[in-house]
């Protein structure tokens, strides 16, 4: 069975929307002004700035406001709490599975924050494996942590495809190792030069429906 390997977050689940979630309701239940999620969203990055970086902007602009282990709590769950699964990509790894295809999650962050938000949507039923890059010591584009996710599954490395939405973590990560991939665009357009994905999806449905025509 080919293997598929699956981003997590802005891929399967809207990472965005969750995080902005929680800091909405951060900021009320602190009694901070409600338009400081943008500030908070900018900061975030989309959750690449690293989080020690997030907690030291945001505790010392709520300084004297919010206990700095309110701002870690909320960190340390980034969203989890709010993450969802739409109907549309659960449909669409029923389709892909029902194509025969392995599919195992490949995702950076910290294992309790990432496994929380795999449980929480019912994404453990619907995949055969995944790997969260604090648990097995390598993060996306390193090869080590793609092998690590064959490895997980019983599935070789040869062949497989990998969706995700970052052209560094995803995309340039498939390159190195020869693989073919689908960039979730998210509405962006692609940029980089020196490689490029199989095929653009404006969302991780569509990718899905790309994957199974190319592979046939």
């Amino acid at each position: 069975m080919p293997l598929l390997m699956l981003d997590l977050d802005n891929t399967l689940i809207d990472r965005d929307a969750a995080f902005r979630d929680a800091v909405t309701t951060f900021l009320a239940e602190h009694h901070l002004p409600a338009t400081d999620v943008t500030w908070v969203m900018t900061v975030d990055s989309g959750g690449y700035t690293a989080r020690h970086d997030v907690a030291v902007a945001m505790n010392d602009r709520f300084r004297g406001r919010v206990p700095p282990t309110a701002v870690q709590a909320l960190l340390d769950r980034g969203g989890a709490d709010h993450v969802v699964l739409t109907d549309a990509a659960r449909d669409a790894l029923d389709r892909v599975s029902a194509d025969g295809w392995t599919c195992a999650i490949v995702t950076n962050g910290c294992t309790v924050q990432q496994e929380a938000k795999i449980l929480r949507t019912g994404l453990d039923r619907l995949v055969q494996g995944w790997v969260i890059s604090e648990k097995v010591g390598f993060k996306k584009p390193d090869p080590k942590i793609f092998h690590a996710a064959a490895d997980s599954v019983g599935a070789p490395l040869a062949g497989a495809w990998i969706i995700g939405d970052s052209t560094h973590a995803d995309i340039a990560g498939a390159d190195a190792l020869g693989l073919r991939s689908i960039w979730v665009s998210n509405g962006r357009t692609w940029s980089p030069d020196s490689y490029r994905p199989a095929g653009i999806a404006e969302d991780f449905a569509t990718a899905i429906d790309r994957l199974i025509s190319a592979a046939r």
